[in-house]
Order: structure tokens, then C-alpha cells, then sequence
């Protein structure tokens, strides 16, 4: 008698993995299905030893594929990434239903028209990126990228709605326990779904991760919520042909809670820059650095960066320049630091002057004194910025801007009164403040 032994080991994400061992004649069919946890470094792994390119083409069909920077060239994966997935998910319903008709399973057939339904995941990305690439309008000066964070929100609730069906379903399993049916043709088309479905999962979470995409990262995640929920009803279907026990309904509890939770992420994924997330830090460093590099700049303060979509943020900061240098030359500096940041970090830089008087040593001393001032009292993670002093016959008034982040739970008028409160015990009292508060905003 002859036997065969096929293996498979797929990884889902940070998900989950499974090993299937396929082993056989022509008469039995024995399935042992094993799975574990694992990180999400396992799928970055993955996808450093696979050859991009090669399982991914996309050195015939992406122009100029390594300007991943350039707008129209990202643009392309995400069209290109959503025509792959409407594809493959039309030929997984056209090789069900197909199945379906000759074996007369009204089981397959079902699931043929769920995958009809999946490439709603892959239409939404493609429109989502068709959308985002639209040039800006009269009324959209900022362009419409943000369409993709949408699209990217689409899909999560997608995936959502997926985790509740099962959790439902899993839950009415276990209340009313049936043996899942099995056979060996059922069992092959679920095994091809899962394979199909993991290459779709690794295929968008790769794409995704290379023009850095929200959107392709949760059509990613869809794919292998599709792969895990399959591979837990085809692990159901062996264990209750072989044991009689019908487990399936617990399966399917354990996994459509992994799926909620990645519905959850890929949603936190696209809602936080609707909503103005914190930028990257490496940003943010690489802003103060472009900026200081020039000896003009002495310091700079109230960065902002607004994110109008993947590849199009507008930063605003102060540069606080010396009062007493020519105004021209400064400006003409200030300028050539806003072309530099366009064409090094892509950023449109929008830059006000802070014109500071360095060269009195009267103001040096007190402004060093306060800002040591302030520092004391919010345990050094505040700083003060805009700093004036304006000289009366009784008292001297101290305006300046103070910069508390949001991990400081006090308000305003509290933070003004403790800074005030302070400096008015500096220099025998005969300071009066005048203060602005500031929010860290990158």
C-alpha cells in the first residue's frame, strides 16, 4: 500500500500558527492539526527570507517599484495589491461553487458566495487607494490621502462584523452540539482555501508593511481571520469524524475572539490619525535636526504635524532666530529650511521666526531662572518658550509660553497659578507673569 506525507505550517500574523500533517492511501485521509502563538516578528521574519519580488511581481507589473516615497508609485501597490486579492477570491468562489454543483453540497456552495463576499475587502482597498490618489481640489486643498485611512476603517468593521457572526454562531454550537460533516473532497477545498488565504494575508501584510499602509495591513488581517476560522472548522470536522466529539463550537469561541481582537487593532490602526495621533518620533527627530543644523536657528518650539494621508503632512514650528541678526538673511535661511525639509522628509513646512534677544544678560539670567523654575515644579518634564521681559517702575512683568504634556492632569488656570505663584518668590517679589500654556503636540 502506498502512503503519502504532506506538510503545511502556516503563521498568521501575530495570531496565530498551524502545523497540518496530510497523511494517507487511497482510502484513509488522517488530519493532526497543532497550534501555538506567535509574535509578530515570525511574519516580518517571513517575509525577509521570501523574495519580495519574485512571489510578488511586482518588477513587471509596479513601475519604478523602489520609489516607494513617490505618491503615484505607492498608490500603484495598493491599486495593484486590491486587484490580487478581488482576483484570487474570485477564483476561490468559482472553484467552490463549482465543487459545490458536482458534489450537490449545499455547504460548499455557501462558502463559495462567502468568498464572493470577501472581495467586498479587496474592492473597498482598491477604491480606497483609486480615491486617496486624487490630485487636491478646490474643495480638498489637502488632497483626499485620508481616503485610505477609511477604506482601512472599512475593512476593520469588516472584520468585526466577522468575529461577531462567529462568536454567535460558536456560542449556538455549544448550546445545541452537532459532528461537523466531513469528507474528502471538503476537506481538499478547505485545505486550498487556507492556503489561498494565507498568501493573501502574507501578501497584503507584506505590501502593507513596505509603503507603510493601514489599509493593506487590515485587508491582511481580513485574509487570515478567513484562514484561522476555516482552519478551525476544518480541525473540528477531523477531530469529530475520528473521535465523534463535537468541538467545533469551543473553536470557533477561541478564535472569533483572536478575530474581534484583530478587528480591534486594525481599527485603532486607521481611527488614531483620523483622529491626530502623536507623529513618529524618528520624524520628529529628524525635523529638530534639519532644523538646528543651521547656526542661524537657536532653538525651535511648537512643532505641529498635521497628517492629511500617507505622504502628505504639513509641519508649522517656531524657529527662535537672534533679534539683532539681518532680517533678510535670517529669512532667506528660514526659506531654504523649508525647501530642505520638502525635499528630505516630504513635508510641506510652514516656519514662523521668533525673533530673541540674546545678548542681554539681564534677560539670559532671568530666563534661565525661570525655566529652572518651572522645571522644578513638573519634575523637569515641562519647558518655557517666547520668553519677554517688560520693565515698570514697580514691578517687572515675565511673559513667556509654558510647555506641560498631557501627562500633567491639571488645568490651565492651575498650572499658570503654581508657575506665577513660584516666580513671584524670585528676586525679592518683584515679578508678575504673563503666561501662555502649551500642549506637546509632537
Amino acid at each position: 500500500r502506498e502512503y503519502m506525507l504532506v506538510k503545511f505550517t502556516l503563521s498568521f500574523s501575530s495570531l496565530f500558527s498551524f502545523t497540518i500533517f496530510i497523511s494517507g492511501n487511497k482510502e484513509v485521509l488522517i488530519f493532526i492539526i497543532s497550534s501555538s502563538f506567535i509574535s509578530h516578528s515570525s511574519l516580518e521574519n517571513m517575509s525577509s527570507i521570501v523574495s519580495f519580488d519574485k512571489v510578488f511581481l511586482f518588477k513587471i507589473f509596479i513601475k519604478d517599484k523602489d520609489k516607494i516615497k513617490d505618491l503615484k508609485v505607492r498608490n500603484n501597490y495598493g491599486v495593484f495589491g486590491g486587484i490580487v486579492g478581488i482576483i484570487l477570491n474570485f477564483l476561490l468562489f468559482a472553484f467552490k461553487l463549482f465543487a459545490g454543483i458536482v458534489t450537490g453540497s449545499v455547504g460548499i456552495a455557501a462558502d463559495a458566495l462567502n468568498n464572493l463576499s470577501d472581495s467586498g475587502s479587496s474592492i473597498i482597498t482598491l477604491v480606497g487607494f483609486k480615491m486617496s490618489g486624487r490630485p487636491a481640489d478646490h474643495d480638498h486643498p489637502f488632497g483626499h490621502g485620508r481616503m485610505e485611512y477609511l477604506s482601512g476603517l472599512a475593512v476593520a468593521m469588516a472584520i468585526l462584523l466577522m468575529g461577531y457572526e462567529l462568536l454567535t454562531s460558536s456560542i449556538d454550537k455549544i448550546l445545541h452540539p452537532q459532528v461537523v460533516e466531513f469528507s474528502l473532497l471538503s476537506a481538499a477545498i478547505l485545505v486550498v482555501s487556507i492556503l489561498v488565504k494565507f498568501y493573501m494575508g502574507f501578501y497584503n501584510n507584506a505590501v502593507g508593511g513596505k509603503i507603510d499602509s493601514a489599509a493593506m495591513k487590515a485587508t491582511g488581517a481580513d485574509s487570515f481571520s478567513d484562514c484561522i476560522s476555516t482552519a478551525v472548522v476544518l480541525g473540528a470536522a477531523v477531530v469529530g469524524h475520528f473521535t465523534g466529539i463535537a468541538i467545533d463550537g469551543w473553536c470557533g469561541l477561541l478564535v472569533s475572539v483572536l478575530i474581534v481582537r484583530a478587528g480591534i487593532m486594525a481599527a485603532k490602526d486607521t481611527i488614531s490619525p483620523l483622529l491626530g495621533q502623536k507623529p513618529d518620533e524618528e520624524l520628529v527627530e529628524n525635523i529638530y535636526t534639519t532644523v538646528m543644523a543651521h547656526e542661524e536657528v537657536k532653538g525651535v518650539h511648537d512643532l505641529v504635524v498635521h497628517d492629511y494621508g500617507p505622504g502628505r503632512l504639513m509641519v508649522t514650528l517656531h524657529a527662535e532666530v537672534d533679534a539683532e541678526a539681518d532680517f533678510l538673511h535670517t529669512h532667506d535661511i528660514i526659506d531654504n529650511i523649508e525647501c530642505e525639509l520638502q525635499d528630505t522628509l516630504g513635508c510641506e513646512a510652514c516656519i514662523h521666526m521668533d525673533p530673541i534677544a540674546f545678548h542681554d544678560e539681564e534677560v539670559e539670567r532671568v530666563r534661565t531662572l525661570t525655566a529652572q523654575t518651572v522645571a522644578e515644579i513638573f519634575d523637569g518634564c515641562a519647558s518655557i518658550h517666547d520668553f519677554r521681559m517688560v520693565e515698570g517702575h514697580t514691578h517687572t512683568n515675565l511673559v513667556f509660553d509654558v510647555v506641560v504634556p498631557f501627562s500633567v492632569e491639571k488645568t490651565e488656570t492651575e498650572i499658570k497659578n503654581l508657575v506665577a505663584e513660584a516666580m513671584a518668590k524670585q528676586d525679592k517679589g518683584q515679578y508678575r507673569t504673563v503666561i501662555k500654556i502649551d500642549r506637546e503636540y509632537a
